[in-house]
């Protein structure tokens, strides 16, 4: 019997939302640029949902549309749109409008202003060159460990996301993302006590869930980049 041609399945997607709550294209365009600048190798040109929650009618779609499509950002949806009128501008220019379900609206933080990450664990804002994070971090929280190395000593869920421009060391379960040398530095890496990642990067190179060999995995390992490509060893 011949293969089919297509087939349809079901999948699951981990992607950043980007929350738009100021109606002027220009501001939100400037706002985004400021924080793909602060990690470029994992934001610039990333597929993105754009959440219009804050926003009615009165914005000026076509023009919001093209602000974050200039910030290099890839829009692949709209999340959380209450205003009819505001369907109607975005299906003209025919961007899908997905529906988040209800386990996601009741996680959902507030919102604040052009913001891509929807929660950030609390950090010392103390410039260092390493940031140490002692509390778990959970699905949804980002931690962005800018010119630092960033060590969590607690577990990180799966949803949740650490970037660092420096190494990144968790000694808890990882089970969410973590994307070190993150501005590109190739010298990074990352050291796991119980590897279970969503995704591991270092410097735009990364791996999958599914690409981790599967004897490092749940286990302690060091991740670095050999000749460009990522390499992994045990840590003990």
């Amino acid at each position: 019997m011949s293969q089919t041609p297509i087939e349809l399945k079901g999948s699951n997607f981990t992607l950043s939302v980007v929350h738009i709550n100021h109606p002027q294209p220009d501001v939100v365009l400037k706002a985004l640029q400021e924080k793909i600048a602060q990690a470029p190798a994992f934001l610039a040109n990333a597929p993105v949902v754009v959440n219009v929650a804050s926003l009615n009618s009165t914005v000026d779609w076509k023009s919001m549309h093209h602000a974050v499509s200039q910030s290099g950002l890839k829009i692949v949806g709209i999340s959380g749109c209450k205003d009819e009128q505001l369907k109607i501008q975005i299906a003209s220019i025919g961007t899908p409008l997905l529906n988040e379900g209800k386990a996601a609206i009741q996680k959902a933080p507030p919102a604040n202003p052009e913001r891509i990450e929807p929660v950030k664990a609390q950090e010392d804002e103390k410039t260092s060159r390493t940031r140490i994070i002692d509390t778990p971090i959970r699905s949804g929280q980002q931690i962005y460990a800018r010119n630092a190395d960033l060590i969590v000593t607690s577990s990180v869920s799966a949803g949740a996301e650490l970037v660092a421009d420096g190494n990144i060391h968790i000694y808890g379960n990882m089970r969410g993302r973590a994307l070190a040398g993150a501005s590109g530095d190739q010298q990074a890496q990352i050291f796991c006590t119980h590897l279970a990642a969503e995704l591991v990067s270092i410097a735009g190179e990364y791996w999958i869930m599914d690409q981790i060999p599967s004897e490092f995995f749940t286990k302690a390992a060091r991740l670095a980049l050999r000749e460009g490509t990522l390499a992994i060893e045990s840590l003990n």
